[in-house]
């Protein structure tokens, strides 16, 4: 790789801030969950989670510009771990909604809490597979990008308007970075269905329905034990 390609390569690759905040963010809403009967699985995923982390700021501390084959298993373990964590606290969350004992305040709050770090484990799922991963989305050329599991709507943009085009992948040579992917699994657990980006893979749709199946279900519940409440 030459200097002008090295320097071009790193200016498109993407910073690691937007999903590591997001991780923080996660980590912090499963620690204060409210259930007493996940709070070790809590408090170990957190660890876990926090841990994993280290390393990865270590080998990319600004932007994801680098990766070896240990990297990039960390990177793909954080996310199922903080994914498979959730879940565990989904569980926990469906059971004392339909048990009925529990407060009702202190219970949805950590069911909205759930919800969230549902959204962001699935985001970052979608970022760590998707054309493989983020470092080989920022770096490769076009031509060396594994397939993609994605179909964003500046894949498809080249043929509309000329100022449109213009952010197309075509054109602009256009990357997905964690924002779009979080607006994916945002879309797909509120809508409980893709909405702009269409799922290409058979494994991209299976977490799609799986998480909108998990949304759907909270809400369904949620909805039910408000009204409850509120009568």
């Amino acid at each position: 790789m030459t200097a002008d390609s090295d320097s071009r390569a790193r200016r498109r690759a993407e910073s690691r801030w937007p999903a590591s905040a997001a991780i923080l963010v996660a980590v912090a809403l499963n620690v204060a969950g409210h259930s007493a009967d996940t709070s070790v699985v809590r408090l170990v995923a957190a660890g876990i989670t926090l841990a994993l982390l280290v390393p990865l700021f270590v080998v990319n501390p600004r932007r994801l510009d680098s990766e070896t084959r240990w990297s990039r298993g960390v990177s793909i373990a954080l996310a199922v771990v903080l994914a498979v964590a959730n879940q565990v606290n989904v569980v926990a969350v469906v059971v004392d909604l339909v048990d009925g004992t529990a407060d009702g305040p202190p219970l949805l709050l950590t069911a909205l809490q759930v919800w969230v770090t549902n959204v962001v484990a699935y985001a970052l799922l979608f970022w760590e597979l998707d054309r493989g991963g983020p470092v080989a989305r920022g770096t490769l050329p076009r031509t060396e990008l594994p397939a993609a599991d994605f179909a964003f709507p500046q894949d498809t943009y080249r043929n509309t308007a000329p100022e449109v085009a213009a952010t197309s992948s075509e054109r602009a040579d256009w990357r997905p970075g964690f924002v779009d992917y979080l607006s994916v699994s945002t879309t797909n657990t509120m809508a409980f269905s893709p909405t702009d980006t269409m799922p290409l893979s058979s494994r991209m749709k299976l977490l799609m329905i799986a998480e909108a199946f998990t949304g759907f279900v909270l809400l369904a519940l949620v909805i039910s034990r408000a009204v409850n409440i509120l009568s």
